[in-house]
């Protein structure tokens, strides 16, 4: 499939002031996630998506291709469609969006997540067998993958819920933390974003369970763990900076 990849990146962050343009490895965050996802080489074109002059031309002066979007997008899905919806951009079979605090993706969930549309799902995600020591934590989003690999429900909470001690054992095989990266048919995208917002999802604070709610499938591609969390707080940077002296770029 002609792969086109998305960035999106708004400067307007609250949790982290100024999100995109903070250092990590001394480049700005914005940058850092740039560079990874050229040199995984799993798309044809690559653009950051932003409503920012600053985050454009640090963009630019890294070599990249940066485009101008609205300031009123409510979330990065919407802001990937719209440039998707450009008639200079409009003709790839696949789209793939890696989320601009994700410096950390790995290529074996953007590979999975294309792999799904490849498939013939209308939307890819990728998840990590995780074990039940994310269950109690909120951050983690955990999803529920059918046996065909459709996604059946994603959350915040404990899912699955274990009842029964005895199916410990049966739990550590079923908890799938998800990984913030999609892949859409063009097709798809601009029908996830022409949906009104879902009580779920508002519910949950997770846009992914509009389209699930309005019957779309979305294959999940399962990889080996662990999930590098993203950027959203101060302490998350600072995390991520002392991890990225021993980050290896070329792991898979």
């Amino acid at each position: 499939m002609k792969t086109l990849a998305v960035i999106p990146a708004r400067l307007g962050a609250t949790r982290l002031p100024r999100k995109p343009l903070r250092l990590l490895g001394g480049e700005p965050l914005i940058v850092r996630v740039l560079q990874r996802v050229q040199m995984l080489a799993l798309a044809d074109r690559i653009v950051v998506a932003t409503d920012s002059d600053e985050i454009a031309t640090e963009v630019r002066d890294a070599g990249g291709e940066a485009v101008m979007t609205s300031t009123d997008h409510p979330s990065g899905t919407d802001r990937v469609a719209e440039v998707v919806a450009r008639s200079e951009l409009d003709h790839f079979d696949a789209v793939v969006n890696v989320q601009g605090d994700e410096p950390f993706v790995s290529a074996a969930a953007v590979r999975g997540a294309l792999h799904q549309v490849e498939a013939g799902f209308a939307l890819g995600t990728a998840a990590a067998r995780a074990g039940d020591a994310i269950l109690s934590n909120p951050d983690a989003v955990k999803v529920i993958a059918a046996d065909d690999g459709a996604a059946m429900y994603f959350s915040r909470a404990a899912i699955p819920y274990l009842r029964d001690a005895a199916d410990a054992n049966t739990l550590q095989a079923r908890v799938l933390h998800h990984v913030g990266v999609y892949a859409y048919t063009p097709e798809a995208l601009r029908r996830w974003v022409d949906l009104p917002p879902h009580p779920l999802e508002r519910i949950e604070r997770l846009e992914q369970l509009r389209p699930l709610a309005a019957g779309m499938r979305m294959g999940v591609a399962v990889i080996d763990g662990p999930v590098h969390a993203g950027i959203d707080t101060e302490r998350d940077l600072e995390r991520a900076n002392r991890e990225w002296a021993n980050f290896l770029p070329s792991e898979s």
